[in-house]
């Protein structure tokens, strides 16, 4: 590709300007972006603070610059004020008020009578508290993609009203587009808007919105420029907003509940009442990167408004620098399974689901498989059984991957941290980093022969990340084997007494039998106990799992697992450490062997060491057990936050990581979580 390739942006819309604004500003700039440039004009909503520590730096980078473009305003930071009626609400505004102080957006809860002061059309009698952020506010989404469409310009960026009819492509990649106006060659499309023909998860949501008539207490506020000074309101129990337009009010949801909580509302009526389409998909987060099945073309959609000059921002960094620097795995094209047609509900069975069903397992949905969250009331016996005996889990929703061909040994040596140049018969834990020798994944590389190897990975992006990084003389194969295999997870003091066949021998893993059933057993203490991971194919599935009870195993399901996860000290990737830590950091280095020779990301490691690092993810003993991204308070000021959480079963305590200060990430160390607005006190473990 050369060095400033040509670019398609499909979608004259907000996001297709901020996108032509940000590549064009790193130099970028032969950009072409095709389709009408008007702009959805919707509510124009900015809030900053989401679950997601993603979609919150999204929102505040949108604010940020939205703020400072030239002309007229493009955002006005009125403030929102999320609203609790019920004591359900009010706990989960605390828990918002949590996430806020986790990502750095500077919030307050609030009485109903401050609330009532931020906005005197509230009838504070029907209120129990408030979310207030004073830096949320509203965009106006016209004036911010002209402003941007400006700037591209002026750096060389073309802008034409044509829609994009059809991609053209060849041996695999995009080459161009065709219009009405003829053929547009490019070496990068990227569609913000329209059908490109090619399947994506795409939920939208449709939302009633009206403007009232004139209020009277309205009268003289604001002007049509300004159009608003009070801040947003929102009720999330109900999916009501308001906002002013001038002497009216904007209202998204159910009108009836507007009226209840505004009496203004009462004598007004309803008019210019639209439907506006909230882009969405089935996890609720945008749709971002390169489609796995066509090089060159990119995807930048089920993007909302208050999250476009973020997303642009790091899809031009993406583009111009290879890779983000926001952790984007959330956010990734390629984190659907085709399997999962698209639904965040659990759709696939593996072969022990029937068994399962009779011991009356409750399921839960994991990348599109039905998953067994438990089998007892609680998990806790579970757990304990594993740790006192031995119990089985079912891993059949984790990825597994075969590599194969007279490349593979180098191709894996390349693409990950660990030294995999041992002799058929080991299993080796290793990372997946990027350039920037932040942590993508961690993988699990047994060798089964000179040039086999199965893999077992932590998320469907590892699989893409590596199809994506294959050579092209076709010496290297990887192919998912998850959904023609099974695989079953069992540990405990007792394993190797109820397993005797895989006992007798030091292998780290070998192709062998259980009973009458063949499998690839990998020895691996993933729960902190002695065990095996058991692959075999589907078909023989149930097979295995009758051989397993009838020695007399227990079974278990995957809260217990997450419970002895926590025990054991082993993070999650995607959830305890991201695109945005290097192994250091994560307490990882030990997968890393600079001394190999080359890796992926092994330059950007040069000078770090665990003596370097800044940061370091922690294991925190809590007072109350957690949910997750909760504020870690170290004397009295927010430092840290919480990744993961729940409570160790067969230790008696509540457990969680959480990332700290190095300074502040010593054992024994006091901190406080707050939780649901409550200080619960901990300790670095």
């Amino acid at each position: 590709m050369a060095a400033r390739p040509r670019v398609v942006v499909a979608g004259g819309d907000l996001l297709g300007c901020a996108l032509a604004d940000e590549l064009t500003e790193r130099g970028w700039t032969d950009v072409t972006v095709l389709g009408g440039g008007e702009a959805d004009e919707g509510p124009g909503l900015l809030f900053r603070t989401d679950a997601d520590r993603t979609l919150t730096e999204f929102a505040k980078y949108t604010a940020a610059k939205y703020g400072g473009l030239d002309g007229q305003w493009c955002f006005n930071p009125v403030g929102s004020l999320d609203l609790a009626t019920t004591p359900e609400r009010l706990a989960d505004l605390r828990r918002r008020h949590g996430w806020a102080t986790s990502w750095g957006v500077r919030g307050f809860l609030r009485t109903p009578r401050e609330c009532a002061d931020l906005h005197p059309l509230l009838d504070e009698t029907r209120l129990l508290g408030g979310f207030h952020v004073p830096g949320d506010g509203l965009l106006h989404a016209r004036r911010a993609a002209e402003a941007q469409a400006r700037r591209a310009k002026a750096r060389g960026a073309r802008f034409t009203a044509e829609e994009v009819v059809t991609i053209v492509r060849a041996g695999g990649r995009v080459t161009g587009v065709v219009t009405a106006a003829g053929r547009v060659r490019a070496d990068v499309v990227v569609f913000c808007d329209g059908s490109d023909g090619l399947a994506l998860p795409e939920a939208p949501l449709r939302l009633r919105y009206a403007r009232s008539s004139p209020l009277p207490e309205l009268a003289g506020h604001n002007d049509e420029h300004v159009q608003a000074g009070k801040p947003v309101l929102r009720d999330l129990g109900t999916g009501l907003t308001v906002r002013e337009h001038v002497d009216r009010l904007g209202v998204g949801g159910p009108w009836e509940q507007a009226v209840a909580l505004l009496p203004a509302l009462r004598d007004a009526e309803a008019e210019a009442t639209t439907t506006v389409l909230v882009p969405g998909t089935p996890d609720g987060m945008p749709l971002l990167g390169e489609h796995p099945e066509l090089d060159g073309f990119w995807v930048a959609k089920a993007v909302r408004a208050e999250h476009s000059a973020g997303v642009a921002r790091e899809l031009a960094r993406w583009l111009v620098d290879g890779q983000p620097a926001l952790a984007l795995h959330g956010c990734d094209l390629a984190r659907f399974a085709p399997s999962a047609r698209f639904t965040a509900a659990p759709v696939r069975t593996g072969p022990f689901h029937e068994r399962q069903l009779a011991l009356g397992a409750r399921f839960g949905p994991a990348d599109g498989w039905a998953r067994p969250e438990r089998y007892s009331s609680e998990a806790r016996a579970e757990a304990l059984v594993t740790r006192e005996r031995v119990a089985m889990f079912d891993l059949t929703s984790v990825p597994r991957l075969a590599v194969t061909g007279p490349g593979a040994l180098p191709f894996l040596h390349t693409m990950t941290t660990g030294d995999l140049a041992e002799p058929p018969g080991t299993v080796t834990e290793t990372l997946l980093l990027g350039e920037d020798g932040g942590v993508r994944g961690r993988l699990t590389v047994a060798r089964l022969g000179g040039e086999r190897f199965h893999v077992g990975a932590g998320s469907r992006l590892d699989s893409a990340w590596l199809r994506r990084h294959l050579p092209g003389d076709g010496s290297v194969q990887v192919h998912e084997t998850t959904s023609g295999t099974c695989c079953a997870g069992v540990w405990g003091p007792l394993a190797g007494e109820l397993l005797p066949e895989l006992s007798t021998t030091d292998f780290p893993v070998e192709e062998t039998y259980v009973g009458d059933v063949p499998v690839i057993a990998l020895r691996l203490p993933t729960v902190g106990e002695p065990g095996w991971e058991l692959h075999t194919t589907a078909d023989l599935g149930r097979r295995l799992w009758d051989t397993l009870r009838e020695r007399d195993i227990a079974v278990a399901g995957h809260q217990a697992f997450a419970s002895l996860r926590l025990e054991a000290g082993t993070p999650v990737a995607g959830v305890d450490f991201t695109t945005e830590h290097d192994p250091y950091e994560a307490g990882l280095g030990d997968a890393v062997h600079r001394d190999k020779g080359y890796f992926l990301g092994r330059d950007a490691l040069a000078g770090r060491s665990p003596a370097t690092v800044s940061r370091r993810l922690t294991r925190l003993t809590t007072g109350k057990v957690l949910q997750g991204k909760e504020p870690v308070y170290v004397e009295g000021r927010a430092a840290g936050y919480v990744t993961s959480a729940g409570y160790g079963h067969t230790v008696g305590q509540a457990l969680a990581f959480a990332w700290l200060p190095v300074e502040y990430s010593g054992s024994g160390t006091p901190v406080e979580i707050e939780f649901y607005g409550e200080r619960v006190p901990g300790r670095v473990a």
